[in-house]
């Protein structure tokens, strides 16, 4: 069958199917990650950021290419989960934007706007590197604007060619990639997301339906401090408008005589609203003449506050005074991502607002960040993403938020927790952001872990089930016994000038095998001070950090 156009029905299916594809395919592109640690997330990242962007739009069928890119795109920046899944949102961004206004888009329309999705991805990494998901959607961009074809069958069939082969040219240009014998990870989710597309046009597939197991938030369930009894705006409003010529200010300047507790947002064609106010319709009256209204949600406040007095407290009198208590704005607050009870109570006890779970595990998405940050009543909010695959969405976040976020670039969790140690609550922001950013340079951070496949890195042969010691992200030592990898990796970590090392040991560790461990190292490093906490976190026996 023939394709000279496609229609909002048409592109629907074929970023539903795709999505569908990346589900199914998605524990292929994690093995692909090149260490063989056990938190190898690349595919459950992308289709998580995925499924996010087609639920946004599971209810537009018979809208336009445009409408529905631009929803699909809104979905994908705000379930955006890992720096693959921040690429993928801004690829699907920069499509919405060769997509904007139009029913049906042909041939040319449809190529320009693959490369305007290249576009958009490169200007979102600061240093883009070449054998990545970056190099696969400019592979594809370039296929499509090169390409003849008037038939978009044909032309998604040419893009998916080429882009298969420059995935398997991926390891010629990433000598990591070489050694592992893989090809990129996100490279080869975003294969699978084209495939997948070009599947319903060669197959003329006529309806699609979103696969429902989509990834619930990381963000655990807080109960929220209504304030008092008599609560002044009974109805917590929420909704986006899809606009790209909504004056904000003005907006804002508008709503404030009408509520509390205000946040508007813009990015690009969408603008989030949240409000506390005791007359709804007038607030979506007023949207709804500076554009289209989506995920419209109101709940009523009073009716909440009650089913807390009712179900969640067994102590009346606490909850009285807690909602009567009027909570003052302070000057600095935090949010933490991590993973363990033990390291977020240490988070807990040295300051941190909100402790985000996941990191090594499960990457929080932008959305649960700004859902994080919700529940902080501060002038400035700082971010500890205490993992590098976290920094992207939580930049993202900071962007689009109305609060004054500032991202701390902490890539472990001890250089978070050396990060808010540093924090001076008496300095000034740029100060703190200053100080708190050179005090992460001075942490050495270790970690202990096992092998879930076979592999070669760095000359370093390693089998499943290997015990590794990872030194500032790279596999260190390789051994059979976990005491004997952390031995020999604090022994490479520790120079002259350290003074300071500290331990968290896993839920998996025994305690008494633990404090036998402690008394040897206190033998062998008797000038150092050494510190030793129940971390309890999973697949990582042993975080270390020397500074």
């Amino acid at each position: 069958m023939e394709y000279l156009n496609i229609d909002g029905q048409q592109f629907y299916n074929m970023v539903v199917n795709a999505s569908n594809r990346l589900e199914d395919q998605k524990e292929y592109v994690n093995a692909l990650n090149v260490f063989p640690v056990p938190d190898g997330d690349t595919g459950t990242n992308m289709s998580m950021t995925f499924k996010s962007a087609v639920t946004e739009i599971k209810n537009l069928k018979g809208e336009g290419v445009g409408v529905i890119a631009k929803s699909l795109a809104k979905g994908a920046l705000m379930g955006a989960r890992g720096n693959s899944g921040v690429i993928l949102s801004q690829i699907l961004r920069g499509i919405s934007k060769g997509f904007e206004n139009k029913e049906i888009v042909e041939s040319k329309e449809f190529a320009n706007s693959i490369l305007e999705g290249a576009k958009a991805a490169y200007k979102a990494v600061m240093r883009p590197t070449e054998g990545t998901i970056l190099t696969i959607i400019k592979s594809a961009g370039e296929a499509a604007v090169k390409s003849d074809a008037r038939d978009i069958r044909k032309l998604m069939e040419e893009i998916c060619n080429y882009s298969d082969y420059m995935l398997q040219k991926t390891p010629e240009m990433l000598p990591v990639l070489k050694q592992a014998k893989v090809v990129d990870a996100g490279g080869a989710g975003l294969l699978i997301i084209l495939q997948g597309m070009y599947e319903v046009l060669e197959r003329g597939i006529k309806s699609v339906e979103i696969c429902d197991n989509v990834g619930e938030s990381t963000v655990n369930s807080v109960a929220k401090n209504i304030g008092s009894q008599d609560i002044k705006f009974g109805y917590c409003t929420e909704f986006f408008i899809l606009s790209g010529d909504v004056d904000i200010e003005k907006f804002k300047f508008e709503l404030e005589p009408l509520g509390d507790s205000m946040i508007v947002v813009g990015s690009d064609d969408l603008v989030k609203v949240h409000i506390h106010t005791n007359d709804p319709g007038f607030i979506l009256s007023k949207a709804v003449r500076l554009g289209q209204l989506s995920k419209v949600k109101i709940d009523n406040m009073r009716e909440q506050h009650r089913h807390i007095l009712e179900d969640e407290f067994s102590n009346k009198e606490e909850l009285k005074q807690n909602l009567d208590r009027e909570e003052e704005v302070k000057k600095y607050g935090f949010v933490s991502v991590s993973l363990g009870e033990g390291i977020k109570n240490i988070f807990k006890d040295l300051g941190v607002d909100y402790v985000i779970e996941g990191g090594q595990t499960m990457n929080p998405s932008t959305e649960d960040i700004l859902n994080a940050v919700k529940n902080i009543n501060a002038e400035n909010i700082f971010i500890l993403p205490n993992n590098k695959n976290i920094i992207m969405a939580a930049s993202q976040a900071a962007e689009l938020s109305d609060k004054n976020l500032y991202v701390i670039p902490t890539k472990t969790i001890p250089q978070g927790i050396t990060a808010i140690t540093s924090f001076n609550p008496n300095g000034e922001v740029e100060d703190n952001i200053n100080f708190m950013s050179e005090s992460i340079t001075n942490v050495v951070t270790g970690s202990v872990t096992y092998a879930v496949r076979e592999t070669e890195i760095d000359g370093k042969e390693i089998k499943e089930g290997d015990i590794m010691g990872l030194k500032d992200g790279k596999i260190a030592e390789v051994g059979k016994n976990v005491f004997d990898v952390c031995k020999s990796l604090l022994s490479n970590m520790v120079n002259e000038d350290s003074e300071l090392i500290t331990i968290f040991y896993g839920k998996d560790c025994e305690e008494k095998e633990v404090e036998n461990f402690i008394s040897e190292l206190e033998d062998q490093y008797d000038e150092l001070d050494i510190q030793c906490y129940s971390g309890e976190q999973p697949l990582y026996y042993f975080i270390f950090s020397v500074e």
